[in-house]
């Protein structure tokens, strides 16, 4: 059995899974997303359209595995200078880059061609913003360097990442990962090829854990009947497979309940004086799980902590956005507006993909915005996506609207993130999850979808653009007035309930 750079990702987004694929019960296991299939059919698709733009290259992408290395091996024997596809393995390792690219001095550099950003954020250094590369990336291209290394086809530790914004992204891997931290990728990926090698040949074990990043996956159903049945710590809202592993680890604790018995002025005690127990767990985030598996097995209702000081205004909007992060483009805004008079869905639409189109959307939004009382109307949504949304729309259409008017509309004090301003500061519920659709389930709230969610809203999207089929596109603005109106259910049972 081989290491591959599949499974080095896998295991990075989620660290059993690995096991899981090779040993789980098949019986359980679902069948593959059809958004994660469309993702798939757009990262081929990109692959494609760029490996045209790059001319010519030896095409190694057909064929028998074992015949592909034969091929690959004699190819950059000769000084091919650009190879598509080609199996390079090693031992028990072997990957299949997107491109080797012969340099000067006869050796060969690995690019996988992604279609996402190169980078996934910035790091302070010296004053200075510094980008930081995408981890799975790095461990990926560590893989093919260190099988080529091995091959003797090279000498450094260097590789590209192509991204969606046709940027050659350069990865030196022997670099720290970040200012706080001195491990380097190539001892991430160490540490990662080790412990994949471990569960992959069943040496080692692991349990699954609850996440927000679990319902793509086809295990979804599986590991969560397994963490229900065995009452696992990560039940509990926040506590994911690393907290889980180290309270496992450090007080013997693997039950929800045994939550409750846990003394934390003691544990506080032993943390001072062993700086590596508990690691990275705070008394806060310890005051938290005790207190949501307080919540989940004793009161077993939502608890508001104190009182909420909701606006009362004339109008009321409730709202969500529905984007293609693929593609970087936002296609609905969507409004549920509540007044004395009544109540109504307005759907701000781009109905092509086009950036004209997106443009108009977001002007008639702003036109409907501007045109309320401007004190006298609140705005509510569920998270912080919308905010980070905008202001990515403002840097494509600065001349739409004002970047004060944007910060107006989100930080004036009748601007409400009902997740991030009230869900997380001030209430407590009995689910594992703080997501808008398990919360508005919880209070009854039904979306006229038998499978919503905002993975498949872009998926019926594309699907339009595609076909043009209007039932795609009502059923898009059937989920998103659902959403709109979920988040006015969570808003109302707030007020209802506001007792605290």
């Amino acid at each position: 059995m081989y290491i591959t750079a599949s499974k080095l990702y896998n295991y990075l987004q989620c660290p059993h899974r690995v096991w899981r694929d090779i040993y789980g019960p098949k019986e359980e296991k679902m069948e593959t997303n059809e958004f994660v299939k469309m993702l798939w059919e757009k990262g081929v698709l990109h692959e494609k359209e760029t490996i045209k733009s790059l001319g010519s290259f030896v095409d190694l992408s057909e064929g028998e595995i074992g015949e592909r290395f034969d091929k690959t091996i004699t190819e950059m024997k000769k000084g091919a200078k650009l190879i598509y596809q080609g199996v390079i393995q090693h031992g028990s390792l072997r990957g299949i880059p997107d491109l080797l690219i012969k340099n000067d001095d006869e050796t060969y550099t690995p690019m996988d061609i992604k279609s996402g950003r190169g980078y996934e954020g910035v790091d302070k250094e010296n004053g200075k913003d510094e980008e930081k590369l995408k981890k799975h990336y790095a461990v990926q291209l560590c893989l093919y360097l260190e099988i080529l290394q091995k091959l003797g086809f090279s000498k450094n530790n260097t590789g590209y990442i192509f991204d969606i914004d046709s940027k050659k992204v350069v990865y030196q891997v022997n670099k720290p990962m970040g200012v706080r931290t001195k491990k380097t990728y190539i001892e991430k990926y160490d540490e990662t090829k080790q412990e994949v090698w471990e569960l992959i040949n069943n040496e080692k074990k692991n349990k699954p854990a609850l996440s927000s990043r679990c319902k793509l996956c086809h295990w979804y159903k599986s590991c969560k009947k397994w963490c229900k049945e065995n009452k696992d710590l990560t039940n509990i809202f926040s506590v994911g497979f690393n907290t889980r592993n180290t309270i496992n680890k450090d007080l013997g604790i693997d039950k929800e309940e045994q939550i409750l018995d846990i003394n934390i002025e003691e544990i506080i005690k032993i943390k001072k004086v062993n700086k590596g127990f508990l690691h990275r767990i705070a008394e806060n985030g310890l005051i938290k799980m005790k207190r949501r598996a307080e919540v989940n097995l004793k009161i077993k209702k939502p608890v508001i902590y104190q009182h909420l000081d909701l606006p009362e205004t004339s109008y009321e909007v409730f709202f969500d956005i529905e984007d293609d992060p693929t593609q970087a483009f936002v296609y609905l805004h969507g409004v549920y507006e509540r007044t004395k008079k009544g109540e109504r869905f307005i759907p701000f639409l781009a109905k092509e993909f086009s950036r004209k189109s997106e443009e108009k959307a977001w002007v008639e939004f702003w036109k409907y915005i501007l045109s309320l009382p401007k004190d006298d109307f609140s705005f509510y949504y569920y998270s912080k996506h919308e905010e980070t949304i905008f202001k990515k729309l403002h840097e494509q259409y600065p001349d739409v609207i004002t970047k004060e008017k944007i910060d107006f509309l989100f930080n004036n004090k009748n601007s409400i993130d009902l997740y991030y301003d009230i869900v997380l500061k001030n209430t407590d519920w009995p689910l594992d999850s703080y997501s808008l659709k398990d919360i508005a389930t919880y209070l009854g709230f039904k979306w006229r979808d038998e499978s919503p969610s905002g993975a498949l809203s872009i998926q019926w999207y594309n699907e339009y653009l595609k076909t043009k089929n209007e039932e795609s596109l009502n059923r898009i603005l059937k989920y998103n007035e659902d959403d709109c109106k979920a988040t006015m259910v969570l808003k109302d049972f707030l007020v209802k309930n506001n007792h605290a």
